[in-house]
């Protein structure tokens, strides 16, 4: 039975609109895609695996094995080993440190200049110019799970889109 003017009965149990929007906000809040600390994410082992299509080639696998650690000065040190279909496996190393809240800068070897780096929720937005002269922008964005990410990486030259980047991030410590 109602109380009359209440929104709660008279036995003192809520009404069935009452648990449905708790149980609405529970199930959102809980759905809710975790925030991205790129320096957390990438501390430890990572292993990538991703296919790369360049313009005029065939499709070919990339896979990429990470180790990183975070330095004295809070900044992220990451050694990665990539293997590019056959060719042989090279070395990269990146530097990234956060520079304001969801913001990122740092170095790496396979760009010219700074890497710049935005978090907004889940996703990261990364901007280089690589040293071969390639306007390069990656989107990172972080699996629900918390331990995965998928990569998408787009290089262009002179506006035009020369090769994409897929790949799967998975945290393994």
């Amino acid at each position: 039975m109602w109380a009359a003017g209440k929104r709660k009965a008279v036995d003192g149990s809520f009404p069935v609109y009452g648990r449905s929007v708790a149980m609405l906000l529970a199930v959102m809040l809980a759905a809710a895609p975790p925030a991205f600390d790129p320096l957390r994410f990438f501390t430890g082992r990572t292993r990538g695996t991703a296919e790369l299509k360049a313009i005029l080639h065939a499709r070919q696998p990339v896979a990429v094995r990470g180790t990183g650690a975070i330095q004295p000065d809070g900044s992220l040190s990451l050694d990665q080993v990539v293997q590019e279909g056959d060719k042989p496996s090279r070395m990269r190393h990146w530097r990234l440190r956060r520079v304001a809240p969801g913001r990122y800068t740092g170095t790496l070897t396979d760009a010219r200049g700074p890497v710049d780096g935005v978090v907004t929720g889940d996703r990261m937005q990364i901007d280089f110019t690589s040293t071969g002269g390639f306007r390069v922008s990656q989107s990172l964005t972080l699996a629900p799970d918390g331990r995965s990410l998928s990569n998408r990486l787009v290089a262009k030259r002179f506006g035009i889109k020369v090769a994409v980047l897929t790949e799967r991030i998975e945290k393994l410590d």
